[in-house]
């Protein structure tokens, strides 16, 4: 398996989330991480990386099960319309 590289978002401090895409080779997975939160109730930064870092032990686990793999685009429409049965 190539290496597992994390690109994390913006903060959204609504959800109290940070959107985060997984990538290794051809493969990429993006979801939402739970942000860490200091006494304050302040984002920390460090520590969600940290979180990150954990979450991206069990998608890299779930790539090498083959449970996360590279989507399969849509087929395209067929312009002359549906086939006659």
């Amino acid at each position: 398996m190539t290496e597992l590289t994390t690109t994390i978002g913006a903060y959204d401090a609504e959800k109290r989330t940070v959107p985060v895409t997984f990538t290794s080779g051809a493969i990429r997975h993006t979801r939402e991480v739970n942000a860490v939160l200091d006494e304050g109730r302040a984002y920390d930064k460090a520590a969600t990386r940290a979180r990150v870092e954990q979450v991206a032990l069990g998608v890299a686990h779930k790539i090498a099960l083959g449970v996360i793999a590279e989507s399969v685009p849509e087929p395209a429409p067929d312009p002359a319309g549906p086939a006659a049965v």
